[in-house]
C-alpha cells in the first residue's frame, strides 16, 4: 500500500481483537482493514486490544494490550490513544473490566482526543447501573453509533442522553460474500453459523427439522462454529455434546451437521454461498445488532429469524420470515414454506440482493471515515476560532 494522505487523521481502536475469537474482534478487523483499503494505506490505523490476560505475538498493529483491571496497563493504554486524533471505541458490557464493563468509563473520560463509541448492545431493560454506564458513555463521547434504527429509538426513548450524539451506521459485511450459490447439491443446505453457547436457540432448530423428515430431498442443517470461548472456560463442550445428542435421539444425524472449525475468510465465504437458507433461531428479545444477519442479507440468501429487534427490522421488507421465539412449529413451518415454495424463496432472496449492496464494508468504512474527518476538522478548526476572537 502507499502512504496515506497527509490529511487523513489517525485512528485508535479499542476493542477486542483478533486472534481473540467474538464478534467484536472480527467486526474491528474487518472495519480497520477497510478503512485501510479505503485509504490505500495502514499507517496510522493502530489497535489497542482489550484482552483478560496478555497474548503471545499480536498483530503488528496492535500498539497495546490492556489488561481488563490493570491500572498501569490503563494508563498506558489512555496515553497510546491520546497518540492518535481520534478513539474510536467498540462498546459491550462484557468485554471492559469491573462490574458491567465500567471501566470503560475511566477510560474515556481520560483521553484528550475525542471519542466515537460504537454500541454493539442497547438494552432495552437495563440494570440501574448498565443505564447509567451507557448514558454516561454517550455524554462523554464526541459521537456514537448504533447500527439499528431499532437501537437508536432504543436509546433515545429508554436512555437519558442527547439524541445529536448519536446515529445509525449498519454492521457491515464482504462483499464477496455476493454472488452465485456456489456447488449445488442435491439436498438444500440450511446454514447457521457463528459462535456457539447458550441462548443461541439450536434446540429449538434441531427440534423443528425433526418435524421435516416428509420432505423430498430432505434438507441438510449445518451448524458452522465453535463454542464460545467463555462457554468453553466454564464448562468444556458440554453444551455442543447436548446438541449432538439431542440430534441423536431425534434420528437427525444424516440431517444436522455440526462444523467445529474456525474457518478463515475465504473458507467461511464459500460455505454461506453454498446455503440455499440461513437460519437465525436466537432466543434474545433484546438483540439490536447481528453481525451474521448481515452477512446472511450482503450474501442474497432468504433468512428464517426469531423475532429478535434486528431481525423484526432488516426482514420486514420481505427478506425473511420471523417466528415466534422458541416455537419448534412456527420454525419448521417457515423453513418449510421456503424449502417447497421455489417462487416465495426467489422474492425473498431479490429483496436480500437488493439490501446486500448497502451493507459492504467499504460502504460502511466510509461513513465511519467522514464522521471522523468531520470531528477532526472541528477541532482543528475551533482553536484558529480561538485566536481570531483574542485579536479582535
Amino acid at each position: 500500500m502507499t502512504s496515506k494522505p497527509p490529511s487523513r487523521p489517525s485512528i485508535g481502536f479499542v476493542s477486542t481483537y483478533p486472534p481473540t475469537s467474538c464478534g467484536l474482534a472480527t467486526f474491528t478487523a474487518a472495519l480497520r482493514e477497510s478503512i485501510a483499503h479505503g485509504r490505500g494505506s495502514e499507517e496510522d490505523l493502530r489497535v489497542v486490544s482489550l484482552v483478560d490476560a496478555r497474548q503471545d505475538a499480536p498483530p503488528p498493529e496492535v500498539i497495546h494490550q490492556h489488561v481488563n483491571g490493570d491500572a498501569t496497563s490503563m494508563r498506558r493504554a489512555v496515553a497510546a490513544l491520546n497518540s492518535h486524533d481520534v478513539a474510536l471505541v467498540q462498546h459491550e458490557y462484557g468485554i471492559f473490566g469491573g462490574p458491567d464493563g465500567s471501566e470503560v468509563l475511566d477510560l474515556i473520560s481520560r483521553l484528550d482526543v475525542p471519542a466515537v463509541v460504537t454500541l454493539h448492545t442497547v438494552l432495552g431493560s437495563p440494570t440501574d447501573s448498565q443505564q447509567r454506564i451507557l448514558e454516561e458513555i454517550v455524554a462523554m463521547a464526541e459521537q456514537t453509533i448504533v447500527m439499528s434504527h431499532t437501537g437508536l429509538r432504543r436509546l433515545h426513548s429508554r436512555y437519558d442522553v442527547d439524541p445529536q450524539k448519536s446515529r445509525v451506521i449498519p454492521h457491515g459485511a464482504r462483499a464477496s460474500l455476493f454472488g452465485p450459490r456456489l456447488e449445488p447439491e442435491p439436498r438444500p443446505v440450511v446454514l447457521t453459523w457463528g459462535l456457539i453457547g447458550p441462548g443461541k436457540g439450536l434446540e429449538t432448530a434441531i427440534e423443528a427439522f425433526s418435524l421435516l423428515g416428509d420432505l423430498r430431498p430432505r434438507p441438510r442443517y449445518r451448524i458452522l462454529g465453535r463454542t464460545h470461548p467463555k462457554v468453553r472456560a466454564a464448562q468444556g463442550d458440554v453444551y455442543i455434546e447436548g446438541l449432538v445428542e439431542r440430534a441423536r435421539a431425534l434420528g437427525l444425524e444424516d440431517t444436522v451437521e455440526f462444523d467445529g472449525r474456525y474457518l478463515d475468510v475465504d473458507s467461511l465465504t464459500m460455505a454461506i454461498r453454498q446455503a440455499d437458507m440461513v437460519l437465525l433461531p436466537y432466543e434474545s428479545t433484546e438483540q439490536v445488532t447481528s453481525g451474521v444477519l448481515v452477512e446472511a442479507l450482503a450474501a442474497g440468501k432468504p433468512v428464517v429469524a426469531t423475532a429478535f429487534p434486528h431481525a423484526a427490522e432488516m426482514l420486514a421488507g420481505g427478506a425473511g420470515a420471523i417466528v415466534p421465539h422458541s416455537d419448534p412449529v412456527a420454525l419448521a413451518g417457515a423453513m418449510r414454506r421456503l424449502l417447497t415454495d421455489p417462487g416465495l424463496a426467489r422474492r425473498m432472496t431479490a429483496v436480500a440482493r437488493s439490501i446486500g449492496p448497502t451493507l459492504h464494508w467499504p460502504v460502511v468504512a466510509g461513513k465511519y471515515e467522514q464522521i471522523i474527518a468531520a470531528l477532526t476538522d472541528s477541532r482543528a478548526v475551533r482553536p484558529a476560532l480561538d485566536d481570531l476572537a483574542k485579536v479582535g
